[in-house]
């Protein structure tokens, strides 16, 4: 079993157990593990297929930028760039922000919701971290004609989202409700490796599949729009030795494609903790285990460290195995 420990000072505050699992893209063999097999919920890491789904249902991929197709896969953080891009499809679309059936929430990065709050202004369904993705949801039924309330799963575009994510991961799990309103699916961890690998091998070999691979390439070329100032998969991507797409989900989940690894290679972790403070951690030893120089950490990585409330360092994050 493999761990994330929290200390401070000299003790363990706390542990994390964690599972990591590698896929060959080419071929959809598992081809490393760490910890034992786990069945999860994708969260926000099955976004890019989702916008796969969404952009066969629009018709034309080709018709959007790699900025849009970027933020259409993203948990943003509510940036004046992320917003810019949603408002700007959905005008597109011959919508607006009431349209958005994602809810509302404040900007993840603090400066921007501040700004707004300092302004007068209010939160909205924009400033949601799935509302790019929801964007494009409400663009496919636009394009189809279907109904613009597109959350229930008997809806025909969450319908082809279930068979695209189980033709890719295997065995469904079960059916939940995401914290968006959208259906989440739940598959063993090697599942959600397995659709990564696919991913991967469609960045390394574009014909294949090159509405997925556009996806994957606009993620790696703008982790900016993807996520946000500070957070963990857009610091993991600058600091990549590779091109590598990546996200993150909700408690716990991260996911990786690294096309220049053999055909492709599809990476998958989950902290069993739901711990989100934990995973840079994780993602660091599971990038070490399964794609060596992949990545290096940044010396002094923030993320890896726990400061006091003055800043001072007083403790960090590790692996060891259990």
């Amino acid at each position: 079993m493999h761990l994330v420990e929290q200390t401070r000072g000299s003790i363990v505050e706390a542990v994390h157990p964690f599972s990591a699992v590698a896929v060959d893209g080419a071929s959809g063999a598992v081809v490393g593990r760490l910890g034992p097999e786990i069945v999860t919920t994708w969260r926000s890491a099955s976004k890019p297929f989702q916008l796969e789904n969404s952009l066969a249902a629009l018709g034309d991929a080709s018709a959007f930028s790699d900025e849009q197709l970027a933020v259409g896969a993203a948990s943003h953080s509510a940036e004046p760039v992320h917003v810019a891009l949603v408002e700007g499809l959905l005008r597109r679309f011959g919508l607006d922000a009431t349209a958005l059936r994602c809810g509302a929430h404040p900007p993840v990065h603090e400066g921007s919701a501040e700004a707004i709050l300092r302004a007068g202004g209010h939160f909205g369904g924009v400033h949601n971290n799935c509302s790019g993705k929801h964007s494009f949801m409400l663009g496919a039924c636009v394009a189809q004609g279907w109904s613009l309330e597109y959350r229930p799963l008997d809806h025909p575009l969450q319908a082809g989202n279930h068979a695209r994510l189980e033709a890719l991961c295997g065995d469904l799990a079960c059916v939940a409700t995401d914290g968006c309103g959208v259906p989440t699916f739940g598959f063993e961890l090697a599942g959600l490796a397995r659709a990564w690998g696919t991913l991967a091998a469609a960045m390394a070999a574009p014909a294949r599949r090159p509405v997925l691979a556009r996806i994957g390439w606009a993620m790696a070329g703008h982790p900016e729009l993807t996520s946000g100032t500070g957070r963990l998969d857009l610091q993991v991507v600058r600091a990549a030795r590779e091109p590598m797409a990546v996200k993150i989900g909700a408690l716990g989940v991260f996911c990786m494609a690294l096309p220049e690894r053999g055909l492709g290679l599809g990476l998958a972790v989950k902290v069993h903790s739901g711990s989100t403070e934990a995973l840079a951690a994780a993602v660091t030893t599971t990038l070490e285990t399964f794609a060596t120089g992949a990545f290096a950490a940044p010396e002094g990585w923030g993320l890896l460290q726990v400061r006091n409330v003055v800043g001072d360092v007083v403790g960090g994050w590790r692996v060891r195995q259990g």
